[in-house]
C-alpha cells in the first residue's frame, strides 16, 4: 500500500516580505542606506534679521543639540558636510550683520536727546543784562553731555564724556541794546512826559519838542506815551531794545503771517 506523503512547505519562506526579497538583491551601499536611513537634523530656530547675538545663540544651539550618530556611510558624510556647510553660513551672517552694526556713523553731541546733557547758564553782562559775547543777536553756552555717552565733540573727536567735559555749544537768543533803559524811561514818561523828556530821551526830538509846547497834548498824549513805553511798545529810535533785567519783565513779541505754518519748529 503506498501512501502519498507532500513535502514539508517551509514556513520561513511565507514570512519573507517582497520589500526585503528587494533589499536583498541591492548593493551592499543602498543596503546600509536602506537599513539605516538618514535622520533629520534639529530645526534652526527662527532668528531675527539684525541681531548678531541671536544669530550666535543659534549656532550654539544647533551645535549643541547633535543627532543621533549614525553608522558609518555615504549618509553619515553627507550630513556632517551639510552642518559643516550650515555654520559656516551662520558665522558669516553674524559676522555681516556686526560689520553693518559698525559702520553706522558716530553721533554728535549736538545731537543728542533731551536728558543726555546739560547746558550751564549763560553769563550776564551787567551793562547790558545780556549774555556775554552777544554777536548778531546770538550768544553761545557750553554743554555737558552725561557721564558715559559717547558722541563727536565740537572739534570733532569722538571720545566718551565723564559729565565733565564740554561737548558742544548750544546758541541762545540776545537782544541788541544800545544804552537805553526802561526804568529811566518808564520814569520820565511818569513824572516829566508833559513836558516830552521822554520822547527826548528815546530819540524823537521832534514828537518830544510838540509836547513840550502843548504840554503833553493837554495830558492826554503824556498818559498814550506812558501806556506805550510801560508795554513795551514804543522802544529806541535807533530800533535796539531796552537794558531791562535778564530776568525781569520782557516782552516778546510773537508774528504770525501767511508764511508761518510752512516754517518748521525746532526744539532744543
Amino acid at each position: 500500500m503506498f501512501t502519498e506523503v507532500n513535502p514539508p512547505t517551509s514556513r520561513t519562506s511565507s514570512l519573507i516580505s517582497p520589500r526585503a526579497i528587494r533589499a536583498a538583491t541591492l548593493p551592499a551601499p543602498l543596503r546600509r542606506r536602506a537599513a539605516f536611513p538618514p535622520q533629520r537634523g534639529p530645526l534652526l530656530p527662527a532668528v531675527p534679521s539684525g541681531h548678531a547675538s541671536q544669530l550666535t545663540a543659534a549656532v550654539a544651539s544647533i551645535m549643541a543639540a547633535r543627532p543621533p550618530r549614525l553608522p558609518a556611510g555615504p549618509g553619515r558624510r553627507r550630513g556632517a558636510a551639510e552642518a559643516r556647510i550650515l555654520l559656516v553660513l551662520l558665522w558669516f551672517a553674524g559676522a555681516g550683520v556686526e560689520g553693518a552694526a559698525g559702520t553706522e556713523p558716530p553721533l554728535k553731541c549736538d545731537e543728542l536727546r533731551l536728558g543726555q546733557y546739560m547746558c550751564d547758564e549763560p553769563k550776564i553782562d551787567n551793562s547790558t543784562q545780556e549774555p556775554m559775547n552777544c554777536t548778531n543777536h546770538t550768544a553761545y553756552v557750553q554743554c555737558l553731555p552725561a557721564p558715559n555717552i559717547t558722541c563727536k565733540d565740537h572739534l570733532g573727536v569722538e571720545k566718551v564724556f565723564t559729565g565733565h567735559e564740554v561737548g558742544f555749544y548750544k546758541p541762545i537768543a540776545c537782544r541788541n541794546v544800545n544804552g537805553y533803559s526802561y526804568k529811566v524811561a518808564v520814569a520820565l514818561s511818569l513824572f516829566l512826559g508833559w513836558l516830552g523828556a521822554d520822547r527826548f530821551y528815546l530819540g524823537y526830538p521832534a514828537l518830544g519838542l510838540l509836547k513840550f509846547c502843548t504840554v503833553g497834548f493837554c495830558g492826554i498824549g503824556s498818559l498814550i506815551d506812558f501806556i506805550l513805553i510801560s508795554m513795551q511798545i514804543v522802544g529806541p529810535s535807533d530800533g535796539s531794545s531796552y537794558i531791562i533785567d535778564y530776568y525781569g519783565a520782557r516782552l516778546t513779541r510773537l508774528t504770525i503771517t501767511n508764511a508761518t505754518f510752512r516754517k518748521m519748529q525746532t526744539y532744543p
